[in-house]
């Protein structure tokens, strides 16, 4: 990808508020989808449930690239750094996490992933010149505290081996597409870079083509209509707004924002599947928001409190 410097601080929206509005939005979506895993995984492979999201995802796209919305990278370097962080982000990562729960139930998955966190923070600190905030980390280590809680009373003890190499190995794919995408945001716009970046990793994905097609026939209508879902908004909608906000707020910051989801998980099966949260996993809900809170509302009530 191009060289370029680390940007001292984030470009300033016209309404400080829209880039926050955007990440609560995001978090909900990629909660859902958590749940979507859960019950559309037991009639479709790792592969072929990421090819179906990412096909519905680019049929969503196709209007922007039709108006004229999507700008192409303007150089070989730059076309290679968007290419690779859409075939990592949205092909090998969906399909390494979708993996991960073969071997893991969806709680220990979920804390694994949200290592990435952690790892955004302290190298956002380190390679994007973002700085170490000691607020920030402490967020993060207590909102991981509640994870593990949550972890502790939902999981099944079902924990193998490959199903923590693939679950950490997602996390370290999500920290570093969230750092890879932050510098490549100053050379292009969020939509462009999302669109381009999706379409190749529905690319990267074909091969799973024949597997899909073998699975549709067999897979209940609802599996199928969840993951249309997923590919709908979880994807299409949430990376766009995720693009938006990461465009206008710091990498270490806005990714901490994703310690609520599993918080926001523990709700949504409470509400849909209707698995009653256990005292300990209500505390370990709390404990996310509270980290949460720690980690980024300096940094939001200071972004809502400056003037364009």
């Amino acid at each position: 990808m191009e060289a370029c410097p680390p940007p001292s601080a984030p470009a300033a929206p016209s309404r400080p508020a829209l880039p926050w509005l955007a990440a609560a939005a995001v978090m909900l979506l990629w909660a859902s989808s958590f749940i979507v895993i859960r019950f559309s995984g037991a009639h479709l492979s790792p592969g072929a449930m990421t090819l179906l999201r990412m096909v519905t995802a680019a049929a969503v796209m196709l209007p922007l690239v039709l108006t004229g919305r999507v700008r192409t990278p303007r150089s070989g370097r730059m076309w290679a750094g968007v290419l690779a962080w859409g075939v990592t982000w949205f092909c090998v990562y969906s399909v390494v996490l979708n993996a991960s729960e073969l071997f893991l139930d969806p709680a220990t998955a979920a804390m694994l992933v949200n290592l990435a966190p952690l790892i955004v923070a302290v190298a956002s600190g380190v390679l994007l010149g973002e700085g170490l905030s000691p607020r920030l980390l402490v967020g993060v280590v207590i909102a991981l505290c509640g994870i593990g809680l949550i972890t502790l009373a939902t999981s099944t003890g079902h924990v193998e081996g490959p199903g923590l190499v693939l679950g950490l190995l997602a996390a370290v794919l999500y920290a570093g597409s969230v750092l890879g995408q932050k510098p490549l945001l100053a050379h292009i716009d969020s939509t462009s870079m999302t669109v381009v970046g999706m379409t190749a990793g529905m690319l990267a994905c074909l091969p799973f083509a024949p597997q899909l097609v073998a699975e549709l026939g067999r897979a209940p209508a609802s599996a199928v209509a969840a993951v249309v879902y997923m590919g709908v908004l979880p994807t299409a909608a949430a990376f766009l707004l995720w693009g938006y906000a990461l465009t206008h707020t710091p990498a270490g910051v806005l990714t901490s924002s994703s310690l609520i989801v599993p918080a926001i998980t523990v709700v949504l099966a409470w509400t849909i599947l209707g698995e009653v949260p256990p005292p300990l996993a209500a505390l370990g809900g709390v404990l996310c928001l509270a980290g949460a809170a720690v980690a980024i509302l300096p940094a939001m009530l200071a972004s809502l409190r400056s003037r364009t």
